[in-house]
Order: C-alpha cells, then structure tokens, then sequence
C-alpha cells in the first residue's frame, strides 16, 4: 500500500505531456513555501494499493506517463517500485520529484536498494529542495532555480548528471 495525499488525474505542469500525479503522503524537508505542505505529515494522507493506482492510470489513454511527487515519493520507494515498472512495462514514462539531490539518493540506495530501483525505472527526476529565495515561475516542471531535470536514461549511461532539455 501507498500512502497518498492524492491524485490529479490530468496533469500538464508536473511533468511532459499529460500525466496522472500522485502525491505521495510525507516528507522530512519541510520547505519553508512548499505548496504541498498538507502532505508533510507521515500519518496523513490515505492508504491506496499500487493496483488501484495502475487501474485509475490505465483509464486514460492519452497520458505520457505518470509523475510521482508529493511529500516526497522516496520515503515511500519500497512501495512505489511495483507501480513505476507496471507503468514502463505499458510503455509510458516515469517523472520522479524529490527533496532529495541525486548525489544524495545515491548515497541512500546503499541502505535503500529500493531508491536504486526507483531510479532505474524513472525517466525525468526532478531534484532538489525547494527554496524559496531561488523561487521562479518561468520554471518549467519545478518552483526553483536550484532544483534539477535531470535526464535519467543520459546519466545511466554517462554515469554522470545530464540535465535534460524540456
């Protein structure tokens, strides 16, 4: 079970396309300015399963994927494993946002083989805390200049961060 704070089913600023959005319930970060602070609270929120999920997901064709963001989905990557290679294997996409640096994930999936996972099965992650002395609404799929889109295919294969171009 996950435990989510919610779901847009149509999407069209977190991520390329039209996406599904899961807010995932939970996240130690706790930005100052955060516009999801409701999904802060680990307790908060509603379990769902990964297949109720996946079925809400199947019901539009026209979506390019689906984009997990928050809280924050790493503390729930055990969980979220399932969903995302349900989602590659129907051939759509994966965006991924996080509090969390992709240096700093790559430290955490030596404890967390899940977080390994995860990345291995997400196309776009978007990194970085918000903070919001760098906020910036001309943005593209993220509220500040720090936070990355990192193109996760390019990296797996340079084995190192490529930003990528949307």
């Amino acid at each position: 079970m996950v435990q989510i704070c919610g779901v847009i089913r149509e999407s069209i600023v977190d991520g390329p396309g039209i996406r599904f959005v899961v807010f995932t319930q939970g996240c130690l970060h706790h930005c100052p300015g955060c516009h999801n602070p409701q999904s802060h609270p680990l307790e908060g929120g509603y379990p769902c399963s990964v297949d109720k999920i996946f079925a809400e997901f199947q019901k539009n064709p026209l979506l390019q994927g689906i984009t997990l963001s928050g809280g924050d989905p790493i503390l729930q990557a055990e969980e979220l494993v399932e969903l995302v290679k349900k989602v590659k294997d129907v051939g759509k996409n994966v965006v991924v946002y996080t509090g969390y640096t992709y240096e700093e994930l790559l430290d955490m999936q030596q404890q967390r083989p899940a977080i390994g996972q995860l990345l291995d099965n997400t196309d776009l992650l978007i990194d970085g805390r918000f903070e919001i002395q760098k906020r910036d609404l001309t943005l593209r799929f993220r509220g500040s200049s720090n936070q990355r889109i990192i193109d996760m295919e390019k990296t797996r294969k340079a084995g190192q961060v490529v930003l990528a171009d949307v």
